[in-house]
Parts: structure tokens; sequence; C-alpha cells
């Protein structure tokens, strides 16, 4: 069984590529936040679990054997023939952030159409850590199934991780998007968020405001990445800024979801209850976090620019003041 298990959406993310020719074409590459948050823990030495749907399709069976490719327990995927894998195609824009048309809808895709009744439940009842995303509470029935989900994870003692990651196209209105995202912070331990994100959660003007009332609704720890950039932790003991390192950025697909998978991943391996973390532990899970991160991010894609755990060391080495 799994230490870490991700629910949420696993879709097929076609990235914008300059042929040979000068034409334009497009990548093939897994994604899906949770999956790439499984996939990176994996690869460091976790045991990692998927929860989800996907259609029995060539997308879907591609995207299966990634999973098992990466060593990510598949016995909570299902393959549904009534409904499509999601897709998402993306583009780097020119002010370094990246654009994203998704082709999915709750009358097609098989990641929205999945029921609670179908959450491998055991998998959950055996982990350590249960991870899961705001795309699969956009809609019914899977924002159902995905906050059941949640709650069971926590009513089981689990760590329960959240990352809210905002697609405004994704959702039916605004104010939807708000109230349900902020409905699943009730079950959070740990929240990943970007500054944009943690200001929607919370409805606060200032970093330290937003901080603040997360910490008051219970969650333990913030996570706020600003992409391939500096990471800030929040506890009840203190807020820290955490330095990034010196790596040429490529692509900033998938380096928060690289972050947030090395950040489990630490936790997991110290062994510790989030209550018993010292600032030390903190740090070095910062650290090594934002090393997996920048890395993932000089190279293009999510799952293939995953970087070893032997290359994050090597990185983190590189700062003089590095404590083994």
């Amino acid at each position: 069984m799994a230490d870490i298990v991700a629910m949420g959406e696993l879709l097929v993310d076609f990235t914008y590529i300059t042929l040979d020719n000068n034409e334009i074409g497009y990548k093939q590459n897994a994604g899906g936040a949770p999956a790439n948050v499984a996939c990176m823990a994996a690869k460091l030495g976790a045991t990692a679990g998927f929860i989800g749907k996907i259609g029995r399709d060539m997308f879907g069976f591609y995207l299966k054997d990634v999973l098992r490719q990466n060593n990510v327990d598949t016995s909570g995927l299902i393959i549904d023939p009534n409904y499509s894998t999601p897709l998402a195609f993306v583009n780097n824009n020119e002010n370094g952030g990246r654009d994203f048309c998704f082709y999915r809808s709750s009358h097609i895709s098989a990641d929205l159409n999945m029921r609670y009744g179908e959450v491998h439940r055991e998998l959950i009842d055996n982990c350590k850590i249960f991870h899961f995303g705001a795309l699969t509470l956009t809609s019914e029935p899977v924002r159902t199934a995905t906050l059941n989900a949640a709650e069971y994870a926590k009513m089981q003692g689990k760590i329960v991780s959240y990352d809210p990651n905002w697609r405004p196209a994704l959702w039916e209105s605004k104010e939807t998007a708000l109230r349900t995202m902020r409905s699943a912070l009730q079950f959070a331990d740990i929240v990943k968020a970007s500054e944009e994100e943690l200001q929607l959660l919370t409805d606060c003007g200032t970093l330290v405001a937003s901080v603040a009332k997360l910490l008051q609704a219970g969650v333990k720890i913030i996570c706020i990445t600003q992409g391939a950039k500096d990471c800030i932790i929040a506890t009840a003991k203190d807020i820290v800024r955490y330095p990034s390192y010196d790596v040429p950025i490529v692509d900033t697909l998938g380096a928060g979801d690289c972050f947030l998978g090395a950040f489990l991943y630490s936790l997991v391996s110290l062994g510790k209850d989030i209550s018993e973390l010292e600032s030390s532990d903190i740090e070095r899970i910062a650290l090594f976090s934002n090393a997996c991160g920048r890395l993932s991010a000089a190279k293009k894609e999510a799952v293939s620019s995953m970087p070893d755990k032997a290359d994050i060391i090597e990185l983190m080495k590189t700062d003089p003041e590095y404590k083994e």
C-alpha cells in the first residue's frame, strides 16, 4: 500500500513546440497536478498511489502506463468506457506565464464523473498522507466524491494536503469557485498555494493576514510557492521565506507539483507528526522542495522533467550554508 495517496485529475497535456521546419506542433505529456505530485513523491522513494478516473481510450491507456512506469499504485484508477480522458493544451505566454485550453466537461470527461462509491477507500485507510486538488471540485459528481474522500481521510487521522490550483476557465462562476474551494479548507492540514490563490481563499489583502486566517481555520502548514522562485512556509510558530537556487528556468509547468511531491515525501521520510516539527526540520524540507521545483523548471514538461534525489542533493550542496 502507498504512504502518499493523491486523488484528482489525470489528463494529457499537449504542450506547444516549434518543429524543425518552424511549424507549430504539440507534444503529448502526462499531466494533472495530483498525479504529478504522486509521481514526484514516488520518484524520490516514497510509496505513492493515485485515485481517479480516465476514459477507455488511447489517452487513458497512455496515462495509466505513465503512472505504472513511475511506480505509482494504480489500483484506485478507474478506466470508464462511457467517458473520455480529459485533455489540456498548454502554451507559454509572453509574460512567462502559461495559457491553458481545456477539453473537459461533465458531459464527456471521465474524471468529472467519478462518484464517492468508486473511491478506493482501502488506499486511504493505509496511507499516511492524502492529497487532493481543486480541479475535481469544479462540478458534480466528482466534487462530492473528492470532499467526501478528504473528510474520510481526516476522520481516519491522515494528514490531508490540499492544492487550490486556481483555473478560472474551469468554473461556472468565480462565486461558486470561491465557495467550494474555501469549503475544502476544513479538511486540510497542509495547503500549497500561490499568493494569488491565498488571497482568493481568505479574501485578505496581505500575506500575513491570509496566513493568520488559514491557521485559525485549522491549517497547520501553508506552503506559498512562486513558480520556481523562493517559497514561504508558514506554521503556527513562524513565517519564513526560503531562497531558491540559481538554475536557468525553461518551463515552470509542474514545478509547483514537484515542490509539493518533494515536500510530502520529506514529511513522510522524517516520520514526525506535524506538531513535532522543529524549525530546522521545516528549513530542510523547504530547501529540498525548492531545489526539486527549480530543477523541474530547468526542463520542459512535468513528469519527464522530474529530478532524481541525487541531483536535488547536489544542487543543495551549492549553497555555502548547506548542512548534511
